[in-house]
C-alpha cells in the first residue's frame, strides 16, 4: 500500500513539472488529483490497519529494544564511578546485565558501565543494571 502512496506522490510531483512550463491548469489540477489520490490511499492504509488489529509493534516484530530505566541523579553519580562489566550489543543502545532475559543467545561485547554510560549507551528497563550495580556498590 505504501508504495501506491509512493507512486502517487512521485506521479503528482511529475505532473507539476507540465503544470509549470505550460502554464495549464488541467496538469496542476491531476497533481492535485494525484496528491488526493495519496492521501486516500494513506487513510485507507490506516483504517485496514486498525480493523485488523495490527500494530506498529507487530509490523516492526519481536526484536525491538527494551525501554530505558528510569535512574535517579544519586544514583546515576554512583554508576558513572564504577568499573563493574555490562553487556553491550552492537548497533543497540542498552547496556545489560549478563543474565538479562532479552540478550538472549545475541553476541553482545563487555564494557565498564561507566565507559558504557561516556560512549551513550542508556540501561536497559528489563534488567536494571543500574538499581543492581548501585544496590552492590552500596555500603549496607
Amino acid at each position: 500500500m505504501l508504495f501506491a502512496v509512493l507512486l502517487s506522490v512521485l506521479a503528482a510531483l511529475g505532473l507539476l513539472v507540465p503544470a509549470f512550463t505550460t502554464g495549464q491548469d488541467l496538469w496542476a489540477w491531476l497533481s492535485v488529483g494525484a496528491s488526493g489520490l495519496a492521501a486516500v490511499l494513506l487513510v485507507l492504509d490506516r483504517a485496514l490497519r486498525r480493523r485488523s488489529g495490527t500494530t506498529r509493534s507487530e509490523v516492526t516484530g519481536p526484536g525491538e529494544e527494551p525501554g530505558e530505566e528510569d535512574t535517579s541523579a544519586d544514583d546515576l553519580l554512583i554508576v558513572a564511578g564504577l568499573h563493574d562489566e555490562v553487556r553491550v550489543l552492537d548497533e543497540r543502545p542498552r547496556y545489560h546485565l549478563d543474565t538479562c532475559p532479552w540478550v538472549g543467545a545475541h553476541a553482545t561485547l563487555p564494557l565498564p558501565v561507566s565507559e558504557a554510560r561516556q560512549l551513550g549507551f542508556t540501561p536497559c528497563d528489563v534488567c536494571t543494571p543500574d538499581v543492581t550495580l548501585v544496590a552492590r556498590a552500596r555500603p549496607t
